[in-house]
C-alpha cells in the first residue's frame, strides 16, 4: 500500500481542462439564449438556471484539478501552469454567471444591440478557448502547437473586437439613454461582458506560455 503511493502518477489534467472548457461554452451559449429570449420571463428563468448549472459544474472540475495538483507526483506540465490555467478558466465561468445574475438583479428593461453583439463575441471567445484547450494534450507535435497558437491569436482578435463594441456602446449609452438608472444598469452589463472576453484573452496568454515552454 505504501509503495503504491510512492509510485509516479500523472493526473488526467488535460481531460479535466476539456471538461471545464465544455462547461464554459455551455454557460456562454445559455447566456446568449437568455439574451435572445429576454422578453419571455419563463425562458429567462430557465436560461439563467442553465448558466448557473454550468458554472457550478465548472467549479467542481476546478476543485478536482486543484485537488489533483496536490496528490499527483508527476504532472504533464508545470504545476503553476495547471493552477493558473484552471483558475483563469474558472474566472470566465464566474463572469458569465455574474452577467446573468446582474441582469436579473437589475431588472434590465430591454436587450440592446450592444448586449447582443458582446454576447456573441463572448460565445465565440469561449468556443475558441475550448478549441485551444483541446489541443494541449498533443502540443509536442509541431503542427498542433502551431494550431494552438493560431487559436490564441484568434481569441486576441475577438477581444479587440469586443473592446471596440464596448467603446461604441458606452458612447451611445451616455449620449442617447435619458434614464440615469438604465445607464448605470447597462454600463454594468457591458463591462461584465467585455471582461468575459478579457479573461478569455488571459486564458489564451496562459495557453501560449504552456505551448511555448512545452512544445
Amino acid at each position: 500500500m505504501l509503495f503504491s503511493k510512492l509510485l509516479p502518477k500523472e493526473g488526467n489534467f488535460f481531460e479535466l481542462f476539456n471538461q471545464h472548457a465544455d462547461r464554459i461554452v455551455e454557460a456562454a451559449q445559455a447566456f446568449e439564449r437568455l439574451v435572445d429570449n429576454y422578453a419571455d420571463p419563463q425562458a429567462r428563468t430557465r436560461y439563467n438556471q442553465e448558466v448557473d448549472n454550468a458554472e457550478r459544474a465548472a467549479d467542481r472540475v476546478t476543485a478536482e484539478v486543484n485537488r489533483l495538483i496536490h496528490t499527483t507526483f508527476i504532472t504533464p506540465i508545470d504545476r503553476e501552469q495547471i493552477h493558473g490555467l484552471i483558475n483563469l478558466m474558472d474566472d470566465v465561468a464566474d463572469l458569465l454567471q455574474d452577467s446573468a445574475e446582474t441582469m436579473a438583479l437589475y431588472d434590465i428593461h430591454h436587450m440592446t444591440d450592444e448586449i447582443k453583439r458582446l454576447s456573441d463575441l463572448a460565445v465565440k471567445c469561449c468556443q475558441r478557448v475550448q478549441a485551444a484547450v483541446r489541443l494541449l494534450g498533443k502540443i509536442a507535435e509541431q503542427n498542433v502547437a502551431e494550431a494552438a497558437l493560431k487559436t490564441c491569436e484568434e481569441i486576441d482578435q475577438l477581444e479587440s473586437d469586443a473592446d471596440r463594441v464596448m467603446r461604441a456602446a458606452m458612447s451611445k449609452l451616455f449620449r442617447e439613454e435619458p434614464d440615469v438608472r438604465e445607464v448605470i444598469k447597462l454600463k454594468a452589463i457591458y463591462e461584465l461582458l467585455e471582461t468575459v472576453t478579457d479573461k478569455c484573452e488571459a486564458v489564451a496568454t496562459q495557453i501560449e506560455g504552456i505551448v511555448l515552454e512545452n512544445s
